[in-house]
C-alpha cells in the first residue's frame, strides 16, 4: 500500500524516520553512557538533558525538512492558542516519551513525531530506541512496523471472549485504579509496560486489546499514536467515549483515555465511561 504513497508524503514519511532515529540514537548513547542532568518541572514530571538533545534534534532538522510548517513540542515554550489556532498544519512531538522510563533504565522509552492537519494527526512516526524499532502510519496508508529493513503491515487483533481481555497499563499504576473502570464481569490479563506511546503501539499490533491511561498526559503523548492505532482498525477516545481534540484550546494537557482495539467489541459494556476530575 506504501507503494502508491504520493511523493510529497513519501518524502515527509523518510524524513521524519530518519529524524526520529537520529534523535533517538542521542538519547540512547546518553542512556548508556548514564550520565545526565535531572530536573522538575512546573508540572513535578521529571525532566533530563536527554529530552532536550533529543528535542534540539528533532526541531532543527524538522525546519530544515519543512521550513513552512510549524511545531509544538513538550520541551519548547508554549505558542498561544491565537496563534496556532490559526495553523493548518504543525508537527507535534515529545522528544522522550517515557523519561521516567529512561530515568529507572526500563528501556521502555520512546520519539514521537506527528504530522497534525486540520486538528486531526494524518502522518505518525514513533522510534523505540532500545530495540531499533519504528512504528509509523500515514492516514488512509495503513500502519507498519519496521524492525531494521522489514516493513509490515500491523492491526488491532481479535477478541475471542470479551470477558478475558489483555490490557496494557504502566509499569507504575496501581491495579486498583484502572481495575474499576473494568466491567466487574471482566477477567483482565494486565501487561505492565512503560511510555503511553508504545502500550499505544501494543494495541495497534494486537498485542493488547486495550490500554487505559488514567493519569495527566498532554497532546504529544497522543498525536503520533493517534493515526498509528486508528489506521491500523483501532480508536482513541477520551474516558467519555468522545473524540480526542488536536489544538482546539488553549490547554494542550489530555484527559484520561482509552486505546480501543478490536472494534466489534462493545467496548462502554467492558470499560466504565467517566468523567476526569482534573481541568484542562
Amino acid at each position: 500500500m506504501l507503494d502508491n504513497l504520493p511523493h510529497e508524503l513519501t518524502r515527509l514519511l523518510d524524513g521524519i524516520k530518519e529524524i526520529a532515529r537520529k534523535a533517538g540514537a542521542e538519547i540512547l548513547e546518553i542512556y548508556h553512557h548514564g550520565e545526565y542532568d535531572e530536573l522538575t518541572k512546573a508540572d513535578e514530571t521529571p525532566v533530563t538533558s536527554a529530552d532536550f538533545a533529543s528535542n534540539k534534534i528533532l526541531t532543527e532538522q524538522l525546519s530544515q525538512l519543512a521550513p513552512e510548517i510549524p511545531i509544538i513540542s513538550e520541551e519548547m515554550a508554549p505558542t498561544s492558542f491565537e496563534t496556532r489556532k490559526q495553523w493548518h498544519r504543525y508537527w507535534l512531538l515529545d522528544p522522550l516519551d517515557g523519561t521516567q522510563e529512561f530515568i529507572s533504565r526500563s528501556g521502555h522509552f520512546a520519539v514521537n513525531i506527528a504530522l497534525v492537519e486540520d486538528g486531526w494527526p494524518v502522518m505518525g512516526v514513533i522510534y523505540w530506541p532500545v530495540e531499533d524499532v519504528l512504528y509509523f502510519a500515514v492516514k488512509d496508508f495503513g500502519s507498519y512496523k519496521q524492525c531494521g529493513d522489514e516493513i509490515r503491515a500491523i492491526q488491532v487483533g481479535s477478541v475471542a471472549d470479551p470477558k478475558r481481555i489483555k490490557v496494557a497499563i504502566s509499569r507504575v499504576q496501581n491495579l486498583q485504579t484502572v481495575a474499576r473502570y473494568l466491567s466487574a464481569e471482566v477477567e483482565p490479563e494486565f501487561t505492565k509496560f512503560g511510555s503511553c506511546a508504545l502500550k499505544s503501539c501494543m494495541v495497534a499490533e494486537g498485542l493488547a486489546d486495550c490500554y487505559l491511561r488514567v493519569g495527566p498526559t498532554g497532546e504529544w503523548d497522543t498525536g503520533a499514536p493517534y493515526i498509528i492505532v486508528t489506521e491500523a482498525g483501532g480508536k482513541i477516545l477520551d474516558s467519555q467515549y468522545q473524540a480526542l481534540s488536536f489544538n482546539a484550546r488553549e490547554s494542550l494537557k489530555n484527559p484520561d483515555f482509552f486505546v480501543l482495539g478490536d472494534q466489534s467489541l462493545a467496548w462502554p459494556q467492558i470499560i466504565k465511561a467517566h468523567a476526569t476530575k482534573r481541568k484542562y
